[in-house]
């Protein structure tokens, strides 16, 4: 039965609640995780790397539960959400934030590289929601958090493919929190900024651009568990651009992202600073290919 018109949403409790994190060994991931965790949630994170989400879960304390998944194989979501359900019988809060961010220019990414960016920051959330959404609408109460970005808002050179993938999952959150308004379930988007993990290593960050770190994400997930907000942009200043974008000229703004040196992520990247984010992305794609063959 949905609910009146006013999408007045069933609190969630945190203390207690059952959250579900992906990408959660390292970075934004690991960081929401602890913050769930300090507030009474039991935790299960998942993540591709499972020495990582193991490592990540006994940091956190014993209400943290380390799971392996490939957000963008079906099965393989399926299976960490079954194994979830099957151990507390329900799913509180979902947090989308598994991503991969290459950066170079846009006409010599390879192409299996494109398609890992896409499946695993698209059909990731869409393979989690799927699985995840039922469950909740039929209790009539849920949350879910999808980690997007100020990229899928700004488009950046040397990023086309992630820019891709980020306004992908901009659409994709606010069309399915539409669709499913007042059956008590919630679709949220945090949209943070130049982020300090692994995923911005060797490109050098601030200098006009927005920094933030990992932590200043997982306070805005949580907060969006009692606001259910549609979008929250971390810092909360960027989200003006839209209305910035569309009152300043092309020239002038074109002339601004010079200043502030927004190619950055094309012209200063520093590939001994960025080797082993890169190396763990090409592992993550050569795996996927023998997966197809």
């Amino acid at each position: 039965m949905k609910l009146p018109f006013s999408h007045r949403y069933p609190a969630i409790d945190l203390a207690g609640a059952v959250v579900v994190v992906t990408g959660g060994g390292r970075g934004i991931g690991r960081a929401t995780a602890e913050a769930f965790a300090a507030r009474g949630a039991t935790v299960c994170l998942g993540d591709l790397d499972r020495a990582a989400a193991e490592e990540a879960a006994k940091a956190i304390g014993p209400a943290t539960r380390p799971y392996t998944v490939d957000v963008s194989a079906r099965a393989s979501f399926e299976a960490f959400s079954s194994a979830v359900l099957a151990e507390f019988g329900r799913i509180d809060v979902l947090v989308n934030n598994a991503g991969v961010m290459p950066l170079g220019d846009f006409l010599t990414e390879a192409d299996a590289l494109s398609r890992t960016t896409m499946d695993v920051n698209v059909w990731g959330p869409i393979h989690g929601m799927r699985l995840v959404l039922p469950a909740m609408i039929a209790r009539g109460r849920g949350h879910v958090v999808n980690i997007a970005s100020m990229a899928g808002k700004i488009p950046l050179p040397g990023m086309a493919v992630y820019n891709a993938s980020k306004f992908a999952a901009v659409g994709l959150t606010a069309a399915v929190r539409r669709e499913y308004a007042g059956t008590g379930v919630s679709v949220s988007a945090v949209l943070p900024s130049a982020v300090r993990t692994g995923l911005a290593s060797g490109v050098p960050l601030g200098g006009g651009l927005p920094t933030v770190d990992p932590e200043d994400i997982a306070a805005a997930v949580l907060r969006s568990c009692r606001t259910r907000r549609a979008e929250i942009p971390v810092p909360g200043y960027v989200g003006a651009w839209d209305l910035l974008a569309a009152l300043t000229p092309e020239p002038l703004m074109n002339l601004g992202r010079r200043l502030i040196g927004d190619n950055r992520a094309l012209t200063s990247i520093d590939p001994a600073g960025r080797a082993d984010y890169t190396q763990r992305v090409a592992k993550q794609v050569e795996s996927r290919g023998q997966g197809r063959e």
